[in-house]
């Protein structure tokens, strides 16, 4: 008889493929049965015993079942409204991009402000437009559009005018204004230096929010994610709020997916923000919606020299800078800030890209632990993108999870161009070592850091598996940090659900949650070269159906 077989028949049962569980203890079955939202068996042809009169029998006709995708650093809500404004995603090609912004401009006169994003650093020299090239396109209303990377943004003389930035404007301390040879400032500002004319322009209204949501839920559902973590809620130091959208989803019921809201530590403030940050722990917790983590921005990124490094960044001849990127926190107050933060309960996920943020980031893990000891907050850390020999060990031994966005190792014009010249041979090859912090005990979660990059995690999966871009097989990255196939699909599964603290999701067991995706192939049954290429058929939520391909 199948496990948890008694009872009244099944609402749902999945046989005929491959059931990929994802379960240590069972790693591949033939049939899933669901009841009331929940896994009540999981076997071969004995679970069919629970076919009733009303059961819906899903024939996977070969095609694999796997738990839902959950991302664990996202920007669901910006990325949805990105795809409703001028979305600037999915090319290089820089009269793409005039065709796109000229496009929108003319199909809403009513618009105050041109925005929107997406645009990558490589279409252009040194990785910054200039102005001049927006003002040819809309010279009379002002236009900020973020990079992909919402690390800088690219303006119009209109809106750095409106701003009142010019030339006699100093950098701030978290950011950089970028200037052309007479000093004028070019168009391109890059972290801090955003919101010096973010805070100008109208704010996104909340039914924008909403339909951002709505918008990047169904994009999401479609590629199997059926949880996340929003990497940015409440958020400050000019980066947009999407609470109220999330709160009216959760208590409409219009939000299917499950989603952990990270709240935004405001740079500029200390531990007196704590009060404000339990406040909303509470008052903005309600049905699918919870905010139990709060997000530390600990540095910036490579390409633009600001993630932080322990060794200074070199210039284009190879000598050392006197640049080593910015650390936006104080180390000592980053180890009091992480040491209340642990106390009171919350989650941290950091921003920590640099080695010297990583370190950073791990020492004050460190100083949580001795002040209070293990408790179960399960911190992370994002990004990783270099993390020195020293500190790979120190993840297993702290409990910290990698949080690894797979889809960034891969050899690109931004990488080759803008990162690797500037970092050097041998702290270049010490980029996203998954492979090191695999082989060092580490535990993995996933997250696509969209609108940053793709969504999709099983493209994700394709470069962490390969080290290339799915399409663009060339030279991989560094082969050596290369992950199995299973250790990247956990990591995206029952890895993001550890993180996350939904326990009963990520693996196909008796007694969890419903989430399940359908895929069109069985990515093991391929070459690698492949995996990029499969697609999601089903998805379901608690047992509901979300999204169905039109094929499937």
């Amino acid at each position: 008889m199948p496990v948890a077989a008694s009872g009244r028949p099944a609402d749902l049962l999945f046989t005929g493929g491959p059931v990929l569980t994802m379960d240590p203890a069972r790693t591949r079955a033939t049939s899933l049965a669901v009841r009331d939202g929940r896994i009540v068996a999981v076997g071969h042809d004995e679970v069919r015993d629970l076919v009733g009169p009303a059961t819906e029998v899903v024939d996977l006709r070969g095609r694999p079942l796997l738990p839902g995708f959950q991302d664990a650093h996202v920007h669901a809500v910006m990325g949805g409204v990105e795809l409703n404004s001028v979305d600037l995603s999915g090319t290089t090609d820089v009269e793409e991009y005039r065709r796109r912004i000229r496009a929108y401009a003319d199909a809403h006169p009513e618009r105050e402000w041109i925005t929107g994003g997406g645009w990558s650093m490589e279409s252009f020299a040194g990785g910054t437009p200039t102005r001049e090239v927006l003002d040819a396109l809309v010279p009379d209303r002002p236009v900020m559009l973020s990079n992909r990377d919402h690390h800088g943004c690219w303006v119009n003389t209109r809106a750095l005018r409106l701003a009142g930035v010019t030339r006699d404007t100093p950098d701030p301390a978290d950011g950089r204004i970028e200037r052309d040879p007479s000093g004028e400032p070019s168009g391109m500002l890059q972290e801090g230096a955003m919101n010096l004319v973010a805070r100008h322009a109208p704010p996104v209204t909340a039914a924008e929010r909403l339909a951002g949501l709505h918008t990047a839920q169904r994009l999401l559902h479609s590629l199997g994610v059926t949880a996340w973590q929003d990497a940015i809620v409440c958020g400050d130091d000019g980066y947009p709020d999407p609470s109220d959208a999330y709160l009216t989803a959760a208590r409409d019921g219009s939000l299917t997916a499950t989603v952990i809201g990270a709240l935004w530590w405001a740079r500029g403030r200390g531990e007196e923000q704590l009060t404000d940050l339990l406040d909303r722990r509470e008052r903005l917790s309600h049905g699918r919606f919870r905010c139990t983590t709060v997000k530390i921005m600990q540095d910036g990124v490579a390409e633009n020299f600001t993630a932080a490094m322990v060794a200074p960044y070199l210039d284009p001849c190879g000598y050392a800078t006197a640049n080593r990127g910015i650390s936006f926190i104080d180390p000592e107050a980053l180890r009091r800030h992480v040491t209340a933060l642990d106390a009171h309960g919350f989650q941290v996920h950091f921003h920590a890209l640099g080695d010297r943020a990583v370190r950073e980031a791990l020492d004050a893990v460190a100083a949580a632990r001795a002040a209070g000891g293990h408790r179960d907050n399960r911190h992370h850390l994002a990004h990783l993108q270099v993390v020195h020999p020293d500190d790979i060990g120190r993840f297993r031994a702290l409990g910290v999870t990698a949080n690894l966005q797979m889809l960034w190792a891969t050899h690109e014009p931004q990488m080759d161009e803008l990162t690797i010249p500037f970092l050097g041979p041998e702290r270049a090859a010490r980029q996203y070592p998954f492979g090191d912090l695999l082989r060092a005990g580490t535990t993995f979660a996933a997250g696509s850091d969209w609108p940053v990059s793709s969504p999709d995690p099983l493209a994700a999966v394709h470069t962490g598996v390969t080290r290339t871009a799915y399409g663009e097989p060339g030279k991989p990255f560094y082969p050596e940090q290369c992950l199995d196939l299973t250790t990247a699909l956990a990591a995206y599964t029952a890895g993001s659900a550890y993180v996350n603290h939904l326990d009963d999701t990520g693996t196909l067991r008796p007694g969890n949650r419903a989430d399940l995706v359908v895929l069109d192939r069985d990515p093991y049954a391929g070459p690698a070269e492949e995996i990029g290429g499969t697609r999601v058929h089903l998805t379901y939520v608690d047992g509901r159906q979300v999204y169905a391909a039109d094929d499937a």
